[in-house]
């Protein structure tokens, strides 16, 4: 019984996507990601009052809520130093993770998800260049803000310049603030947690982790809150665009690949003809072999493919006798 194929999945397959050309990609994206950081210093003024900007924003809406978590923060260091781990070291190890983990599992929607983290990422680039934002931490200390990341230095590997390294902090741009890909990303991983994960701990996962993520970046002064409301925007325009990436993508790929698409297209879309036909002339030469190359002098009836098939339907002493009406169906009856 032929196997029923649903038509344009088998016949034209989705290139696979391999880990070795994957691991680039990403590394280029977050080489970049850094690059602009450093290349996005701007003047320091311009970011000190963009700051202050924001704080003032956030005031008339009373939506401060900077100030009371990084008092918190600051007093019990059971919540500080949790705080100041995760804000160092998860943003880089959760989300890498969740990619892996998608490419294994559910390769499916890794490239559409993978388009989007990289499209949103870059989105953020943009935002550190235009809009250089001085944190509150960096704030005069009149405006009432602890460094957390300073406070508690000697508890991690990093020093007063937020979650670099001791020593490294004049490698990284600490007034790019806005928006804040902290919360960008830890709401990816969210999305991605809660669409694929399938358990109720991942779902809890998915609504806790990026909802931690936003206290923590504004209990240790490292952002404002409209900069976490920012870097779920930057996500959301980003989730928009993918589509539009994504197309964008398969057509310079169909387009650099055209010379050898034709082929592969009509080796494809012949195939099925091709070995149809195959299965038809191995048939009639099959035919044409049992009817005319007789082997051992016995002759074969209609219905009947190789010589002596009647014989094989009797059981031994079931036999007919060898007389000629068995000789063919087309034989001619003895004379009586």
């Amino acid at each position: 019984m032929p196997r029923a194929e649903t038509a344009g999945v088998e016949a034209t397959p989705r290139t696979r996507l391999r880990w070795w050309t994957e691991l680039p990609l990403i590394l280029l994206v977050y080489a970049c990601y850094s690059a602009g950081r450093l290349l996005a210093r701007g003047d320091v003024s311009h970011a000190v009052d963009h700051g202050l900007a924001i704080l003032g924003i956030e005031k008339a809406l009373h939506l401060n809520a900077e100030h009371p978590l990084n008092r918190l923060f600051t007093r019990e260091p059971w919540l500080g130093v949790p705080a100041d781990f995760w804000y160092a070291s998860l943003h880089y190890l959760v989300t890498p993770l969740l990619l892996v983990w998608i490419f294994r599992s559910r390769s499916a929607h890794y490239r559409a998800a993978r388009t989007w983290l990289m499209t949103s990422t870059l989105i953020g680039l943009i935002g550190f260049t235009l809009l250089p934002t001085c944190p509150p931490r960096l704030l005069a200390a009149s405006h009432g803000f602890v460094d957390t990341m300073a406070q508690y230095s000697s508890y991690g590997w990093w020093g007063g310049a937020a979650s670099a390294p001791k020593g490294m902090g004049g490698m990284t741009n600490q007034y790019a603030a806005m928006p804040s890909l902290h919360v960008g990303w830890a709401l990816w991983c969210g999305v991605m947690l809660w669409r694929y994960g399938g358990t109720r701990l991942t779902k809890v996962a998915a609504v806790a982790y990026p909802l931690i993520t936003t206290i923590v970046v504004m209990g240790t002064a490292n952002h404002y809150f409209l900069d976490a409301v920012a870097g779920a925007a930057v996500m959301g325009v980003g989730l928009l665009l993918t589509p539009y990436v994504l197309r964008v993508s398969d057509r310079v790929r169909a387009r650099f690949g055209a010379g050898a698409a034709p082929v592969a297209t009509a080796g494809t879309a012949s195939g099925g003809m091709v070995a149809k036909g195959t299965r038809e002339s191995v048939t009639v030469a099959s035919d044409d072999s049992s009817s005319s190359n007789v082997s051992g002098g016995c002759q074969t009836s209609a219905g009947e493919r190789i010589p002596r098939q009647r014989e094989s339907r009797f059981g031994s002493g079931a036999e007919p006798s060898a007389s000629p009406q068995d000789a063919g169906d087309g034989a001619p009856a003895p004379a009586r």
